[in-house]
């Protein structure tokens, strides 16, 4: 297809390592079937003499967490002038952490579960016992507590009575320095990938996600056989058309570019409601967007080698 260099970015020092290795295994070899010279790059200290001693014509990043969606990784790349797919800098701080793409998503009017976001040291401040019983007396249970920022559902808990609350705030709190705490909405779990087009972006069939054990966490999305999937989606047009719509909007107002991946739950009334947004989604074998892809009988190598493309026509 093209003669091009692109370096595939992968690995690094977050938790999610050993997923963004997959995923850039993955990626990596359908790269190569669509004709492009591909280079697998770990990311340490080393990235940007690697970058300004062996420069690719792109890059395309598959770090998941810390790094490589908080936009530290876009940030050197974009002070080199080397052209990568996804989203930049700016872009990528507003999707990763998950209160402020909540907060941007709801006062542009989309529905999202409520939620409230605390920082480590205001259990500590304020009285670990008095903030828990704020926080029911607030929000209710069940709740949803995770990370305010990284991904992989590390850190996921599902908390349905105050005794578990203390050991899932430990839990959570090992992935991060802040906690978010959200009221957990019933209905079907759905991820939307959306990718740029010429003629703009376009929302990919929704993937319907059955976790066995009730609870898509880290075992479940990374384990053959805890999950089942449908995509697509088994919903009629209307519940198709509202996830797609939220995936759209969430992808235009947070700036993202190139590819997103929106996770939602549709409730049994068919609204959408928005549960966070990732700039580098999962390229595994049991990730979502390739599922997306190849339910519209797509290949991962060619959609990622046109967003390549058009990486490096912006130059």
């Amino acid at each position: 297809m093209t003669d091009r260099t692109v370096a595939v970015l992968a690995g690094g020092l977050s938790h999610e390592r050993d997923v963004s290795l997959r995923s850039g295994r993955r990626l990596s070899s359908a790269l190569r079937d669509a004709g492009l010279h591909v280079e697998e790059w770990d990311v340490d200290a080393t990235l940007i003499s690697r970058l300004t001693g062996n420069r690719p014509d792109a890059v395309v990043v598959a770090l998941h967490g810390g790094a490589g969606e908080n936009g530290a990784v876009q940030s050197v790349l974009e002070m080199l002038q080397v052209p990568y797919v996804g989203a930049d800098p700016r872009a990528c701080r507003r999707a990763w952490d998950k209160p402020t793409a909540k907060d941007e998503l709801a006062r542009a009017g989309l529905r999202t579960p409520d939620w409230i976001a605390l920082p480590h040291a205001a259990f500590r401040d304020f009285g670990a016992h008095d903030v828990l019983d704020a926080l029911v007396t607030r929000l209710g249970l069940p709740l949803i507590l995770k990370p305010c920022q990284g991904g992989s559902a590390l850190g996921l808990h599902v908390v349905r009575k105050v005794a578990e609350l203390p050991g899932a705030i430990v839990g959570c709190l090992a992935y991060g320095d802040s906690v978010l705490a959200e009221r957990f909405i019933e209905g079907v779990e759905v991820a939307v990938t959306v990718l740029d087009e010429p003629d703009g972006p376009r929302a990919l069939p929704a993937v319907e996600i059955n976790a066995k054990s009730g609870l898509y966490d880290y075992a479940a999305r990374y384990t053959a056989g805890l999950a089942t999937f449908h995509a697509p989606a088994r919903l009629d047009v209307a519940a198709a058309g509202a996830v797609a719509d939220l995936a759209l909007s969430a992808h235009r107002l947070l700036g993202l570019r190139d590819v997103s991946r929106t996770d939602a739950v549709l409730t049994p009334d068919g609204v959408a409601h928005f549960l966070e947004v990732n700039v580098a989604p999962g390229l595994t074998e049991t990730s979502l967007l390739p599922m997306a892809i190849e339910s519209e009988g797509a290949r991962l190598g060619e959609v990622f080698a046109e967003l390549v493309e058009r990486a490096v026509a912006r130059g």
